[in-house]
């Protein structure tokens, strides 16, 4: 393989040049969105290699992030090449223009061009148009990739809503239906919609307290808007208490944070996110609240108030995946998002807050501390009950499944999966064996 610098890739010898480097990783990422610069190989292509001491990588990671605007996180890995250790930094960013240390770079050929201040406004506007219809830009992927099943099951949602009045016949047929085909060539909005490998994720967390100094767990959603909605409405509901309310008839499991706020909010922060943004969406669950966070800036001139008390009407950054949600009724009804979630919120007395960020909007649902953990005064002993009753079942009944579980002492499956979540998590029982073959047993605690 011969190395050659070219538009998006810098050769540097050493990390004395580190300053450099870091201004044609802003120029590059101002023309092309991604690139790599190598520390090792000289500008001629010439592989010298490069001595690593304890704080190199420490040292380039620093220098990108403390000098380059908006923010990077380069992938920066020690490898060999023709034998030499070498350093590479890989990176990519769409929320240009970046600037270094203060000033603005373009890549022309492997040269860095300082941008004037015309240059500077006309990328600016640039990115503004691209930003605007960023939905309705080609897909690099192709309509093989499009989940079938998924987009099988949004068109029988939306036909039972009533808005749409076709049915499925093959998915290039129904998305040139929705819009969504411009030629033979997916947009951007099918691809976050309804294909297989989106470029679409949700980074989700559980906190110990009510900072992000300690994570109890941590995971990554990736995929389509309805996967990921489902994935994260379950990874919330999974985690927050419940009480049980006794009625005449029938019992009925009430969670602390209406579920329908939450689904809303989800929908809200996937639906109106800025895709040109490199930085995912968010689900944090704190001891003490419920943050749901969204890149993208929120409409100038605006307060979430202006929404919250219907005096303005809705203003949609993606409005292709907008109407889309809206047809599958994933989206009630246009300009009410805001305000349904404030709504059912203060009609279960949940506070909720939402914060515009410079990085982006933020919902804040505030837990019911009074209802942490199954022994709290708020949750009604039916909720102890029932967990004592998992507990003695398994303890006579070691290694059966859980539909067996739900099935023999009487409570619907999903309540017991999140019972057993719990006591897995409390370090009370255990899944030992295969999913198909295995079960649960009680977790014997040694005798002190």
């Amino acid at each position: 393989m011969e190395y050659k610098e070219s538009e998006t890739i810098e050769f540097k010898k050493s990390t004395s040049e580190l300053k450099e480097a870091v201004i044609a990783k802003a120029a590059i990422l101002n023309k092309h969105v991604k690139g790599k610069v190598y520390f090792g190989i000289k500008n001629d292509g010439n592989i010298i290699g490069h001595d690593i001491g304890a704080n190199t990588v420490r040292e380039i990671s620093q220098a990108v992030t403390d000098n380059i605007e908006p923010r990077i996180f380069p992938k920066i890995t020690v490898q060999k090449i023709r034998g030499k250790t070498c350093v590479t930094v890989i990176f990519s960013g769409s929320a240009m223009p970046y600037f270094a240390f203060g000033r603005a770079y373009m890549r022309v050929g492997d040269e860095n061009k300082q941008l004037t201040a015309r240059e500077l406004e006309k990328l600016i506007l640039q990115k503004h148009r691209e930003g605007i219809d960023w939905e309705k830009q080609y897909s690099d992927r192709e309509i093989s990739e499009v989940n079938v099943k998924v987009l099988r099951n949004y068109i029988s949602r939306a036909n039972e809503a009533g808005r749409i009045n076709f049915k499925f016949d093959n998915a290039k047929n129904v998305l040139r239906k929705l819009g969504l085909l411009s030629g033979n060539k997916l947009l951007k909005a099918a691809e976050i919609l309804f294909c297989n490998r989106s470029s679409l994720e949700v980074q989700a967390a559980v906190f110990a307290g009510i900072d992000k100094l300690t994570f109890l767990d941590i995971k990554k959603f990736e995929g389509n808007i309805f996967e990921l909605l489902d994935k994260s409405e379950k990874y919330i509901t999974e985690r927050i208490n419940w009480r049980v309310q006794f009625g005449k008839m029938e019992r009925e499991e009430i969670p602390e944070v209406p579920v329908k706020a939450i689904r809303e909010a989800l929908v809200n922060s996937l639906c109106h996110r800025d895709y040109t943004n490199p930085k995912g969406n968010e689900v944090a669950i704190f001891k003490d609240r419920i943050e749901i966070y969204n890149p993208g800036d929120f409409p100038e001139g605006y307060t979430p108030e202006d929404f919250i008390k219907g005096r303005e009407r809705s203003i949609l950054r993606n409005p292709l995946i907008a109407e889309a949600i809206y047809k599958s009724k994933d989206i009630e009804k246009w300009g009410s998002g805001l305000k349904r979630i404030y709504d059912e919120c203060k009609a279960n007395n949940v506070p909720v807050k939402f914060e515009v960020l410079k990085s982006g909007f933020l919902v804040i649902f505030y837990r019911k501390i009074e209802w942490a953990g199954i022994k709290s005064e708020g949750v009604s002993e039916g909720v102890s009950e029932g967990v004592n009753s998992v507990i003695g079942y398994i303890k006579q009944n070691p290694g059966k499944r859980a539909p067996y579980i739900a099935k023999a002492i009487s409570i619907p499956l999903k309540t017991l999966e999140r019972w057993l979540k719990k006591l897995k998590f409390e370090g009370k029982i255990k899944y030992d064996g295969s999913a198909k073959t295995g079960g649960y047993y009680l977790i014997d605690k040694p005798v002190r």
